[in-house]
């Protein structure tokens, strides 16, 4: 679930932190830069886990700060394909299952990767296993708030990098429509069409 990455970054320290220790400033500096963000095609950044080395510091004209090259490794929540995670359901719609893992909700269980046969039910907004029975079929209800446990299947990275407009004809008309359709930089994509997957009281309760 979690990796070390090695990472190189130039970091500016500035004139009013130079009486403090210099890895301190720059653990600072990364920590600040980087915790809580994606980095594109790599995953979630949680942590800074050691300074592997530091390059000469320099300070250019007209600047009077400090800047280093930084060699480190850094903790990134970045899942393998495969892995068995255990989230709680944050919501459900057309699109799946909505999962969140407490420090990141951007997780989903589409439609066709859920225990079949499936329909979602329009008046409790939840999704629901016809598990068939001798007895017939039950309803298994995926509430929200139940504890889930899912394979990652699938992850997409998208670049939210800023654009600038791409033609003069770009008007602040469209502007709120491009707020409302912005997407996850990060997203896991999930499944629980395999015994021993789904919600964990399926499978514990007698």
């Amino acid at each position: 679930m979690f990796v070390l990455v090695e990472m190189t970054d130039t970091v500016r320290i500035p004139p009013w932190q130079f009486e403090r220790k210099l890895n301190d400033s720059i653990a600072e500096e990364l920590n600040k830069k980087l915790a809580n963000k994606v980095v594109y095609n790599v995953g979630l950044c949680i942590c800074l886990y050691d300074i592997t080395k530091l390059e000469d510091s320099y300070i250019f004209p007209g600047d009077g700060a400090s800047h280093t090259k930084v060699h480190f490794r850094y903790v990134v929540f970045h899942p393998f394909l495969d892995e068995i995670l255990i989230g709680q359901i944050k919501s459900c719609s057309q699109d799946g299952v909505h999962v969140s893992i407490g420090f990141f909700d951007d997780i989903v269980i589409p439609p066709e990767s859920l225990q079949q046969p499936a329909k979602f039910d329009e008046a409790e907004q939840v999704w629901v296993w016809e598990y068939e029975t001798e007895e017939g079929a039950h309803d298994l209800y995926m509430d929200i708030g139940e504890e889930i446990r899912f394979r990652v299947v699938d992850e997409t990275f998208v670049d939210t990098s800023p654009t600038g407009p791409s033609s003069a004809e770009a008007s602040t008309s469209n502007a709120p429509e491009e707020v409302q359709k912005k997407e996850a930089p990060y997203t896991l994509v999930g499944s629980i069409s395999e015994p021993g997957l789904g919600l964990l009281s399926w499978w514990t309760n007698s």
